[in-house]
């Protein structure tokens, strides 16, 4: 007679709500320029303003930030279309997230910068990089974009990894302890997206073996990665 197999648990991929208020931001040395930044609107050196940091840095968590102070809209900049600039500065004050070296409207975007300055507008635009590495080919969009000031959010330091790697399981309603966190923050790579996805993993591995999150299952799935 065969044996009993058990039935494999299959593990759902449900939405993660994350906070992104004021008192859910965690800071550090490595994002302080960009708390200083939000937190001293509208005294801006420029109207136009532009954080730059690694994936899950914080950008568009500080951008959250300001949006809710300063009744900012938001926009994705692949979705920038000359039609929408005047709409999306209607408040007077407007995010662009995630500029990229390529994949947007060159004119949309230098539009924008000339509504913005014709009305007195502000705009925070997110990016990786710094606009200096783009190949930009509209020249007055290229220089218009590298005379804007760039606040950089640089990698966290241990204080901080070890505080988002806390916040990321918050997030998920994941209880662990302190060695979990430890054997987390010494061996995977220091990186804001390192964090999640080390997080993300171990949520979904212990919800499909139906085990809860130990220092031990950290330590098979880091084995295995």
């Amino acid at each position: 007679m065969a044996g009993h197999v058990q039935p494999r648990q299959l593990a759902f991929a449900l939405p993660h709500a994350e906070s992104l208020t004021r008192d859910n931001f965690l800071e550090g040395p490595a994002n302080e320029a960009g708390l200083t930044l939000i937190e001293s609107w509208p005294d801006w050196p420029n109207r136009i303003m532009l954080l730059a940091g690694e994936e899950g840095s914080g950008k568009s968590h500080l951008a959250a930030i300001w949006a809710e102070q300063s009744g900012a809209r938001s926009i994705s900049a692949h979705a920038l279309t000359a039609a929408s600039v005047p709409g999306a500065l209607a408040t007077g004050a407007l995010v662009v997230e995630d500029l990229r070296p390529s994949g947007f409207d060159e004119r949309a975007l230098f539009h924008l910068m000339n509504l913005a300055r014709e009305d007195s507008a502000y705009v925070l635009i997110t990016a990786r990089l710094a606009p200096v590495a783009f190949d930009i080919e509209l020249r007055d969009l290229r220089s218009r974009l590298r005379a804007v000031p760039v606040v950089p959010l640089s990698p966290p330091d241990d204080q901080l990894f070890r505080a988002l790697i806390v916040k990321f399981c918050a997030d998920r309603q994941l209880t662990i302890d302190e060695s979990v966190v430890n054997y987390l923050a010494n061996r995977i790579e220091r990186s804001y997206a390192a964090a999640r996805q080390a997080v993300e993993l171990l949520d979904t591995e212990a919800l499909r073996q139906g085990r809860p999150v130990t220092r031990a299952l950290a330590a098979e799935l880091l084995r295995n990665a």
